[in-house]
């Protein structure tokens, strides 16, 4: 805390200094008895006066919150002198928004107060509250405290995530039960086909129908429900933002709804932040999984960087063979694509949901007279031929105008008709 005289008390000094100093030039013993209640204030004030003291600290009402919504903060404030006025404020930032009028009140000696803020979120992410600015002076407005109030109090705020109703399908399972419906077949629920009964099978997969038209027993043949290996794929080497929203939030976004998603569906999902620096999660399952994966978002950033990355650098176990791969990318950095590129030549199931930058540029209306832009586009539209034409889907997300749905679809229908992938 840093204590200061109160400007009362430097003005209430300077009068009595000038009118004894006037008192003694001019001769003048009125001038010296017009300073007398000055100096009578100054000198009891410094001789029975003394600085506030103020101590406490802030803290939350919760730890983690959905992005925008509210959550409460509790600064609590005590008073070890005689008394103090005290002027309260937390300060808020662009992304955490508070009331920026600071709250006053009387402190008596001793006494104890909680004053609550009331804090909006406004975007997702690792947040800070507090300390809070404390202001404080003495009952005679002598003398006066200020600084900070409390500590740092750390605020993760997840993004708000759509409700997916479909999703893409791996091509390949692992023999583990889920709810995927894998394309092998065996005991599940799906139907697959007939086939000729054998000595083993049960009596309960008879197709009587079926067994009564060609006159031998025939069984039903269903496809098994298996779980699958996802990898949410993010590419963090470039992001276009504009007026505070861009690509990067809704790549995490788009990443939360469908790790969201996945798990809900009993599959292991990891997730690979790919860009100046390299993030991994390795596969798990359940709710834990998706915190773990969510915490990881928040802290998700595009560091500048010159280094070309190879995928190469993953661990092994964090990418397996039969692997759904994800990749969530504006498609700006040449790094991002070719390593995605690179995913696809060893093999893996991969397809892409393209975070489009094109809502995020300045140029507005004017942009598609501008040879430049077209250009781009162009540029953008052969990118994405060339993933096309090796059997990778592109789902292009026109976010905030689409929903993420829509993207998804576009993979679901590209690969009812796509090559599958040849085995890693």
């Amino acid at each position: 805390m840093f204590r200061s005289a109160s400007p009362r008390l430097q003005a209430y000094a300077a009068v009595a200094v000038l009118a004894l100093v006037c008192a003694l030039a001019a001769g003048r013993p009125e001038l010296a008895a017009l300073a007398v209640p000055f100096v009578l204030f100054v000198g009891l004030s410094l001789a029975w006066g003394s600085p506030p003291a103020i101590e406490g600290d802030v803290h939350l009402e919760r730890e983690r919150v959905l992005e925008g919504e509210r959550v409460g903060a509790v600064a609590a404030v005590r008073d070890r002198g005689g008394g103090a006025r005290v002027e309260l404020h937390l300060p808020a930032s662009a992304r955490l928004r508070g009331d920026p009028v600071p709250r006053a009140f009387w402190l008596e000696p001793g006494e104890r107060r909680e004053v609550r803020f009331e804090l909006e979120v406004t975007r997702w992410g690792v947040l800070r509250a507090g300390p809070a600015m404390v202001r404080a002076r003495d009952r005679l407005g002598v003398f006066a405290i200020e600084g900070r109030l409390g500590t740092e109090r750390e605020l993760r705020a997840y993004p708000q995530v759509d409700r997916l109703r479909r999703l893409v399908a791996p091509l390949r399972t692992r023999p583990v039960l889920g709810s995927q419906v894998s394309r092998e077949r065996g005991e599940g629920i799906e139907f697959a086909d007939l086939r000729p009964l054998v000595p083993g099978d049960r009596a309960a997969s008879i197709n009587w129908r079926a067994t009564a038209r060609r006159r031998t027993p025939y069984v039903n043949v269903h496809h098994p429900e298996h779980s699958a290996d996802v990898v949410l794929f993010l590419d963090t080497f470039a992001h276009a933002e504009h007026e505070g929203e861009g690509t990067l939030d809704a790549a995490v976004r788009a990443a939360s709804a469908l790790a969201t998603a996945y798990l809900a569906r009993r599959d292991r999902v990891a997730l690979v932040s790919f860009g100046g620096a390299l993030e991994w999660l390795t596969p798990g399952l359940g709710v834990r999984q998706q915190y773990r994966i969510v915490d990881a978002l928040l802290s998700s950033a595009v560091r500048p960087s010159t280094r070309a990355r190879e995928v190469d650098h993953l661990p092994r176990r964090l990418l397996p063979a039969g692997a759904l791969v994800l990749g969530l990318s504006p498609l700006l950095d040449p790094r991002g694509i070719a390593a995605m590129l690179d995913l696809r030549a060893r093999g893996y199931d991969l397809a892409v949901l393209e975070v489009s930058p094109l809502a995020h540029t300045p140029l507005g209306d004017e942009a598609e007279a501008d040879p430049a832009f077209r250009l781009w586009r162009l540029h953008r539209d052969a990118l994405r031929a060339r993933f096309e034409a090796l059997g990778v889907p592109v789902g292009v997300w026109q976010h905030p105008h689409a929903s993420l749905e829509l993207a998804v679809e576009e993979v679901i229908t590209y690969r009812r008709h796509a090559r599958p992938a040849p085995r890693a």
